[in-house]
């Protein structure tokens, strides 16, 4: 396996019939409700579909915000909101906090919260890629391109619709400024890891794979301290895994910088960083188990007995050891006290977002079908309505078995 990626599973959420009854007071409303509820449907099951890929979530998330979006846009040529937005009431849980969900009646809420979700998705379509044993040029394009795709919709959802939710989200809960600020940063840093994968196969200069292994782990410790205000109890977990990533790619960034201070004839200088480069990797290690250990959302694995894990140790011990011999036989350096500081910038390979943003309004959503929409007519027998206590039932993500060599298990 190449890479190993920590998901937190998916949010889940109550059904929605979109059962409209009189307010729905023409065959082209009714339409449009019924289509609703059949493009919701067919949305979540894509979502836990293993043969679903990124064409197929496309289409399907198109078909569903084409038509969603007509219970958001102004369709009377005002600048009020429309008047279907409070209408519907929608429940989601979060990703961090179990089944207690969170419920507003609000069409925008459900675009934020369905829209997570499928960057959620694309997170898990790139970690499941990533995980087999042999994987090709061609997916690791797809791992790379989705991990950014998944980015940008969550950078397009803080940006543009969560700020317009009349409620603001609580704290701890998905679309709070902090845990998408996360999922945003963790996507870069884990598709800046593919590009560091592939920057090693090429054999590319020491220098430039150092530099993108620090601002790797720069990425992920920006992440870690982004929850460090969040409950314990629902973010330990994460931010396991957020630190021993950060470790184990500054070890990436001490052993080649130490390759390159070797190139400039400055061994001493190298040794001093692959040492270093022991102690973060060490550190790495003790994360792992402490990442194992640690209850909380999402899957468990055990990352220092997997591939990728075992192969940077080798290498940095393979590396030092070459140094200390060539210093013994030609250079004589001494080996400086402190490591070296590393102020190192990449000028190629940082991963940025994709930008993203919602399909076209339907053109069934004309403002001739929108005012046939009649709020004076609600439903007469509020039992027809959903239960607002019903409970939101977990999602069931398909059990994945790993590869031979990932160490992994999903909880």
């Amino acid at each position: 396996m190449t890479h190993w990626f920590h998901r937190n599973p998916l949010k889940a959420t109550a059904p929605v019939s979109f059962n409209f009854y009189g307010v729905a007071s023409s065959p082209a409303a009714n339409k449009i409700c019924n289509d609703l509820k059949m493009a919701r449907a067919r949305l979540l099951e894509m979502f836990t579909d293993v043969t679903c890929n990124p064409e197929i979530m496309k289409n399907a998330t198109d078909a569903y915000f084409s038509l969603l979006q007509g219970f958001i846009a102004s369709l009377d040529g005002t600048t009020q909101e429309n008047k279907m937005r409070f209408f519907q009431n929608f429940k989601w849980t979060d990703t961090l906090q179990g089944n207690t969900p969170s419920a507003q009646q609000d069409a925008v809420f459900e675009l934020a919260s369905m829209g997570f979700n499928v960057a959620l998705w694309y997170t898990k379509f790139a970690s499941r890629l990533a995980g087999k044993e042999n994987i090709t040029e061609a997916e690791a394009k797809e791992v790379h391109k989705s991990l950014k795709i998944a980015a940008g919709i969550f950078k397009h959802l803080k940006e543009a619709h969560i700020p317009r939710l009349i409620t603001p989200a609580e704290k701890g809960r998905d679309l709070e400024t902090r845990v998408i600020d996360t999922y945003i940063v963790q996507c870069q840093a884990e598709a800046q890891e593919v590009t560091i994968a592939r920057a090693i196969e090429l054999k590319h200069n020491a220098s430039l794979i150092a530099a993108l292994a620090f601002e790797t782990a720069n990425f992920y410790q920006k992440a870690d301290h982004t929850l460090n205000t969040l409950e314990p109890d629902y973010s330990s977990k994460w931010r396991k895994y957020l630190q021993l990533k950060q470790h184990f790619y500054m070890a990436y960034a001490y052993c080649y910088h130490g390759q390159t201070l070797l190139a400039s004839d400055k061994c001493g200088e190298a040794i001093r960083s692959l040492q270093e480069a022991e102690k973060c990797y060490s550190r790495a290690e003790a994360l792992c188990k402490e990442y194992r250990q640690t209850k909380g959302p999402g899957t468990t694995a055990k990352p220092s007995e997997q591939l990728f894990f075992l192969k940077l140790g080798g290498l940095i011990k393979n590396t030092l050891e070459k140094c200390q011999r060539e210093n013994g036989f030609i250079y004589f350096h001494k080996v400086p006290a402190e490591a070296p500081l590393l102020e190192l910038k990449a000028s190629y390979g940082l991963a940025e977002p994709v930008p993203f943003e919602f399909p076209p309004l339907s053109d069934q959503c004309t403002p001739a079908v929108y005012a046939t929409f009649d709020l004076t007519k609600g439903p007469k027998d509020d039992k027809a309505k959903p239960k607002q206590e019903e409970e939101v039932k977990p999602v069931k993500e398909p059990d994945l078995k790993p590869q031979k060599d990932t160490g992994c298990v999903v909880s």
